[in-house]
């Protein structure tokens, strides 16, 4: 299978790099700074150029048209990854800063929907694409615990952008979901986490194999569950 994965270089888009290159996928790989993924570049060397890496921060057009334009075969899945976890110092709404909240949307709202359409020809070309777009269940309206406004809120937007493609790419055989890891130990998880990333996203492509078109549309959880919009 081919693939398009973006934030590719730590956390749970290096896992999944890691475990589809264990199964014998090939992968083209979206990081913001290629030369600051090390362990990315390892896996790369020895992947017999199944793993190529590119640069590509989803926030800006040209870098994502440069990360289409550096594939040349269809793709059959897209795992938009890349995400930021904004940088509140506090809960409150009165502390709330303005620029950061735009910058996580930009990244983690936006940034999926840039590379969707830059590389919507390529996955146009493969039968039965798959679009994964990794959320939160913190994106989830069925909020209970208030806070972390910039992140939720760029989340939710994701989760609702997901929701359009579904619908508009239904008929063209295109699965659209929005998928959550869970609260996984990595850096942005932090270690009191209490999923292990090798789990995490071992599920997370349990997932993805098991899509149909039934699905699209879909929010759901590294095991399988749906999640509440």
């Amino acid at each position: 299978m081919n693939i398009v994965i973006t934030g590719a270089n730590r956390g749970i888009g290096l896992e999944l790099v890691r475990q589809y290159l264990a199964r014998g996928d090939s992968i083209h790989a979206g990081v913001r700074t290629p030369e600051r993924a090390g362990e990315l570049a390892a896996l790369a060397e020895s992947s017999r150029g199944r793993l190529r890496i590119t640069a590509c921060d989803v926030a800006l057009e040209t870098s994502v048209r440069a990360l289409a334009a550096s594939v040349s075969e269809p793709v059959e899945l897209l795992i938009n990854n890349a995400g930021v976890r904004s940088r509140e110092r506090a809960d409150g709404v009165e502390e709330l800063d303005l620029a950061d909240a735009t910058r996580t949307f930009e990244v983690n709202a936006l940034g999926p929907l840039r590379v969707t359409g830059a590389l919507l020809p390529l996955l146009r070309r493969s039968r039965g694409a798959k679009i994964a777009n990794i959320s939160s269940g913190l994106g989830s309206i069925d909020n209970t615990s208030g806070g972390a406004y910039g992140y939720r809120m760029s989340k939710a937007a994701l989760n609702m952008a997901s929701r359009s493609l579904a619908q508009d790419l239904r008929d063209e055989g295109i699965v659209t979901v929005v998928l959550s890891p869970g609260w996984v130990r990595t850096d942005m998880g932090g270690s009191d986490a209490p999923t292990p990333v090798t789990e995490s996203a071992a599920g997370l492509i349990g997932v993805i194999d098991r899509l149909t078109p039934r699905d699209s549309g879909g929010f759901f959880d590294f095991r399988g569950e749906r999640i509440p919009w």
